[in-house]
């Protein structure tokens, strides 16, 4: 009798680990049910609050929420940084299993992955010098010199005004040491990051006119499974109030 009962609570557990190691994968495009015991972030440690290093740990509200849900899915978090504009590609190669990195939902990206439904609402700022600036609103990028970080939808948007002169950087931080420097006139990045390097740089400030308003989501490989499992995570960290406990933390209300 101690035998069979012991044998029926080893099939329970194995059977209870099956289970939460399934929640980790099933990809529809492998069409094969994968066990992983790990899920793979890809996304840019240069986005201060939404991802940044503290150490050698990466950490930041898509950091928290990332962790959040591997743990709604039984999963540990794994993240991988990369160039911002390399995300779209390692997710959709499947080198990554999503990429959170304050990504804004835009159709040219849609081509490529799929997205979640959106977790935070953020705005992008023009970041311009204190002192003898030549951009005081949107209007007047028009006429000037503008630094983005590669492939974000700051870069987007500046390159659909006619006469701007774009000038492109792997990170935010290198497009507002050009600013700094004198090197271009304004500098539109997320607000979140612009307040942390207008607190690091002197000289420089922000606008106080927005210049668009966007939704953030989490990328995924086309066809996963994965999409409707973070997507009910999602949900439930948003109705118990996780999500905007890690926001607070970082941002305020």
């Amino acid at each position: 009798m101690k035998k069979i009962i012991a044998l029926l609570l080893v099939a329970v557990l194995a059977a209870s680990s099956a289970l939460v190691l399934a929640s980790c994968g099933g990809n529809s495009d492998t069409g094969s049910g994968d066990t992983k015991t790990e899920l793979h972030m890809a996304t840019n440690a240069f986005f201060e609050p939404y991802e940044y290093y503290e150490g050698k740990k990466v950490v930041g509200i898509d950091a928290e929420i990332a962790d959040a849900i591997c743990k709604k899915l039984g999963c540990k978090l794994v993240i991988d940084d990369m160039e911002f504009d390399s995300i779209i590609t390692a997710v959709s190669s499947g080198k990554a299993d999503f990429g959170m990195a304050g990504m804004t939902v835009t159709d040219e990206r849609k081509k490529a992955v799929d997205f979640t439904d959106s977790y935070t609402t953020a705005t992008q700022v023009i970041i311009v010098p204190e002192e003898g600036n030549k951009v005081n609103n949107g209007d007047d990028l028009a006429k000037a010199s503008v630094g983005v970080q590669l492939g974000t939808t700051g870069d987007i948007y500046v390159s659909d005004i006619k006469g701007a002169s774009v000038e492109r950087f792997s990170k935010g931080a290198d497009a507002v040491l050009a600013l700094t420097k004198g090197k271009v006139d304004a500098v539109v990045i997320d607000n979140e990051p612009a307040k942390a390097f207008v607190e690091q740089n002197d000289g420089i400030k922000i606008l106080d006119e927005p210049f668009e308003k966007e939704d953030y989501a989490i990328c995924l490989k086309k066809g996963s499974d994965l999409t409707a499992k973070i997507n009910k995570a999602l949900k439930e960290l948003k109705e118990d109030g996780t999500i905007k406990k890690i926001v607070d933390k970082y941002i305020g209300d």
